[in-house]
């Protein structure tokens, strides 16, 4: 049995058996949380554990490094889509420690692509009509200045509300310890002091 048949099967005997009424919820998280984490497999069922979110409590957006790399990409589209549409009230980066992305240069991608049976001629293509591969296949040196810059990205784009709070976090894949690298309610209370004092 292949894994396609596999999932198919096991899917059958789930539905059969009404396995999925024990996860109905609605589309607004109950916590009212977006969170961007990486896709990790350790993380899957620690990173909600660590931090106390269950079954319908918070949207999960989840790809390489848990980084906004665009301003107008499907990450931060979907972290919008949260925000005005789907109720959410805060913003949680959530990034790791021994991520696969850190030290990810974009040659070793393209090499094993090449080795897959992708030409170096589609490669070179792709950088004479103006994608730069090379920087969107890098990953990062510091996990820490990641979740920085990806909160950044977050909190200063011109659709993102500012009253939204966008918390940047490291967790251990290990132990699931969580420590705090940007906390969004003290950005959103400097931003209103100095709004105040600009007011006066």
């Amino acid at each position: 049995m292949n894994r396609l048949q596999e999932v198919l099967s096991h899917n059958e005997q789930f539905v059969n058996n009404k396995e999925y009424e024990q996860y109905k919820t609605t589309k607004y998280p109950d916590k009212n949380m977006v969170i961007l984490t990486c896709m990790d497999t350790r993380l899957t069922d620690l990173l909600p554990k660590a931090m106390n979110v269950g079954h319908g409590d918070a949207k999960i957006i989840k790809n390489a490094g848990a980084l906004v790399s665009h301003p107008f990409g499907s990450i931060m589209r979907s972290i919008l889509v949260a925000v005005y549409s789907l109720n959410a009230k805060e913003v949680f980066v959530v990034a790791h420690h021994d991520c696969g992305m850190t030290g990810l240069s974009a040659n070793q991608i393209l090499d094993k692509s090449i080795l897959s049976g992708i030409s170096r001629e589609k490669i070179d293509i792709l950088r004479h009509a103006g994608i730069d591969i090379d920087n969107w296949l890098k990953g990062f040196t510091n996990g820490a200045e990641s979740v920085e810059e990806s909160v950044y990205s977050i909190r200063n784009h011109p659709l993102f509300p500012k009253d939204v709070p966008v918390h940047g976090l490291i967790i251990d894949p290990e132990t699931g310890k969580l420590d705090v690298i940007v906390d969004g309610n003290e950005h959103i209370e400097k931003s209103n002091k100095d709004d105040l004092r600009h007011s006066i």
